[in-house]
């Protein structure tokens, strides 16, 4: 929970009568009228695939995947980047969904979950490295997942993620990272959105089905968290900036002394949200935004590797024009200080508390 101060009709077209100069525009126009038949007859190929692909769901492809076409720089992107205990981990876990009759998007997310959770089958699958999980999808037999043994069976533990991921409402309308991350409850759900390119290929190499994710529009406002209520980033920031000299107390939230998420915490409750009580929780509690997008009222995090975020140990409230407002260690008192976007162990992600992502729900 402390921080040592560091040092995102009909008939064929007519072609018009053109001056003797342009008339070679003429030969052009057979050219646009085949590029046009092609992209037709294609777009008839995916529904016919679409038609005869067991569990196939027209509107699966509905919701807007964040990672869809953009894997970070070094992320296997096809099964040719895996290796062939990952390509047999994959098959299992497609033959288990076809099996269950369950859409090829859910394929999507049950292949993107097993990737981030245990790199498709190399990570924790017999010996636990986070609690008890275990398996595939690092299922945890402690909250109910089944028996060790059982969590550790690839095609139990499919059967069990696909099986508690069609019983979420509205499930195929929701970005792949969402739906994910409804059944993992992971504490780093946009982690999912890069396995979403690989997951994709790999429904069309090994099911020869395509269109399961559709990329979100490109533009300005694509994926980029919506705005918090007026007032509410104000009223946080007053009641933070308020408490300043205050001493910071390991696991204290108020009134006389506080420790880093005790003070977002009471900062937020102010102005109406609820937000969990220890900073690891309080990432998931809200849109993420790239930290240099980051708004008066963002909360940065920071963690022992910031690629994980089980290892945050501290949050502070973003003010503003460089500055944030932080509970940082015993033996400092509460304030303010600037933060730099490439200060060692800040999350690259911060959140907007009470929000959610553009297009989500």
């Amino acid at each position: 929970m402390t921080l040592l101060r560091p040092p995102q009709q009909g008939g064929p077209p007519r072609i018009p009568r053109l001056p003797s100069r342009l008339r070679f525009l003429r030969l052009l126009i057979p050219v646009g009228v085949l590029a046009v038949g092609l992209v037709v007859v294609l777009m008839m190929g995916l529904l016919v695939v679409g038609q005869f692909t067991g569990g196939g769901d027209p509107d699966a492809a509905g919701a807007c995947d964040a990672g869809a076409g953009r894997a970070a720089v070094g992320v296997p992107r096809t099964g040719a980047d895996l290796t062939q205990t990952q390509r047999d981990t994959a098959g299992t876990i497609i033959g288990v969904a076809k099996g269950m009759d369950a859409p090829p998007r859910a394929w999507v997310v049950a292949l993107a979950t097993a990737m981030q959770e245990s790199r498709m089958g190399l990570a924790g699958i017999d010996v636990a490295v986070d609690h008890d999980s275990l398996g595939v999808f690092q299922q945890r037999p402690s909250q109910g997942w089944g028996s060790p043994d059982q969590v550790r069976d690839p095609v139990y533990a499919t059967r069990t993620f696909l099986t508690r991921l069609l019983a979420v409402p509205g499930w195929a309308d929701l970005p792949v990272t969402r739906a994910a991350q409804i059944v993992q409850r992971s504490a780093f759900p946009d982690a999912y959105a890069k396995w979403e390119p690989l997951a994709a290929s790999l429904v069309g190499d090994l099911a020869g089905v395509q269109g399961a994710i559709r990329p979100c529009a490109e533009g300005p406002t694509a994926g980029v968290a919506t705005a918090l209520p007026p007032g509410v980033a104000r009223t946080a920031i007053e009641f933070a900036t308020r408490e300043t000299g205050k001493p910071y107390v390991w696991g204290a939230t108020g009134p006389s002394s506080y420790d880093c998420s005790g003070l977002v915490l009471r900062a937020f409750q102010a102005a109406g949200i609820v937000l969990p009580r220890v900073s690891r929780d309080q990432y998931g509690a809200g849109a993420h935004v790239p930290v240099a997008q980051a708004q008066p009222g963002d909360l940065l995090f920071y963690a022992y590797d910031t690629s994980d975020p089980d290892t945050i140990h501290h949050v502070g409230l973003y003010l503003g024009d460089g500055k944030m407002m932080e509970a940082q260690q015993t033996g400092v008192p509460l304030g303010t200080r600037s933060v730099s976007w490439s200060e060692k162990g800040l999350v690259p992600l911060a959140t907007r508390p009470g929000t959610a992502p553009v297009g989500g729900s």
